[in-house]
């Protein structure tokens, strides 16, 4: 084997598959032993590969000992009255070696060394894979819809491919394969082959507030603080949010000049609805705007401790409070992680609900 043309080679390898050098000539080295003790019955050998030049060698190894355990390799030992007459310097411990390295392994041990060199180049590459999404749960990433069946589509992602289950895409939306598609990584586990499982969604809040990030540099740089995110896909979304500055607008940042921030992100969304609102430490005055775009609602904290509230409104704000089949009550409840139970004016009174009470707890 010329050894420049092997390092070459090696490195080629290292940078397609993104596997360190070291890892790869270990793995060869142990491929090309186990293929020399096949050929030959040895239990003693070792393969060393030289960074530098290519060249590769198997050297033969005994350890001096002053009697053979019967319990340990015993290829792998020697007494020391056999050689301390040709070394007087050889003592009980020292390791002699010799170089044993064949003209030819054979084809047996070719295609021995072929398999171990391939799984070793496998187990390192997988390894390489996990470490490389390591850390991205959570993550918003951009890919291209490679294929798809029954229930998932396949997401190339590079080194990898993620699923993205037709129950987590945006409702209403079609994807076209060959698209490049933005996608939310939920999860990453270790596969049954040893290379990473990745689930992807579009429909999981975390997306919208990935995608708030990327548009809104204010948020990536702090000056707004995102509290809290509700969502029903591919209907509305209602986002929290609210910065240390009082000069500063959450809201009117995030919306941007003529609403162009939020529109980008509902275009992502497949059109989806937006709310955001400023977030508010009285849970009162959260809750009010929470509720957003009802107006003159009164709110009233029934129960602290079991976070329960009641809202109060009438006509219009009624409808718009609770909003079509109870949507937007539910996300605010959601937002504001409270339970929140609507009723008009007259509800309260007919049920004799004491609302000053609580207003004053």
């Amino acid at each position: 084997m010329n050894g420049t043309e092997f390092l070459k080679a090696l490195k080629v390898l290292a940078t397609e598959k993104g596997i360190k050098e070291d890892e790869i000539l270990e793995a060869m080295e142990a491929a090309l032993n186990a293929a020399y003790k096949k050929k030959t019955g040895a239990t003693n050998s070792k393969v060393i590969i030289n960074k530098d030049t290519g060249d590769i060698k198997v050297i033969a190894y005994k350890k001096v000992v002053e009697e053979i355990n019967m319990e340990d390799d015993e290829d792998a030992q020697i007494l020391l009255e056999e050689i301390e007459d040709k070394d007087s310097n050889i003592k009980v411990g020292d390791v002699i070696e010799e170089e044993v390295t064949p003209k030819d392994f054979g084809r047996v041990a070719t295609s021995t060394c072929k398999q171990v060199f391939t799984q070793k180049i496998r187990e390192a590459e997988r390894e390489s894979i996990m470490n490389e999404f390591d850390g991205k749960e959570g993550e918003l990433l951009v890919g291209t819809l490679s294929r798809e069946d029954k229930q998932n589509y396949y997401v190339d992602l590079g080194r990898a491919h993620g699923i993205l289950p037709k129950s987590e895409i945006i409702p209403g939306e079609q994807l076209q394969m060959g698209s490049q598609v933005k996608v939310y990584v939920v999860k990453i586990e270790l596969g049954q082959k040893g290379g990473p499982v990745i689930l992807l969604s579009r429909s999981h809040y975390g997306f919208v507030k990935r995608l708030l990030e990327k548009e809104i540099p204010e948020l990536n740089e702090g000056i707004v603080m995102l509290y809290s995110v509700a969502r029903d896909a591919g209907s509305r979304s209602k986002i929290a949010v609210y910065s240390e500055n009082e000069r500063v607008d959450a809201v009117g940042a995030c919306i941007g000049e003529k609403g162009i921030r939020i529109n980008n992100i509902s275009k992502e969304l497949n059109g989806e609805k937006i709310d955001v609102v400023q977030y508010d430490k009285d849970l009162v005055t959260f809750i009010k705007n929470a509720l957003s775009p009802a107006k003159d609602v009164e709110v009233y904290i029934m129960d602290e401790k079991n976070s329960q509230a009641l809202a109060v409104a009438d006509g219009e704000n009624l409808s718009l409070a609770i909003g079509k089949k109870g949507q937007n009550v539910k996300l605010a409840a959601r937002l504001t992680k409270c339970r929140i139970d609507v009723k008009t004016s007259s509800q309260v009174r007919e049920e004799g609900i004491n609302v000053y009470k609580y207003y004053e707890a």
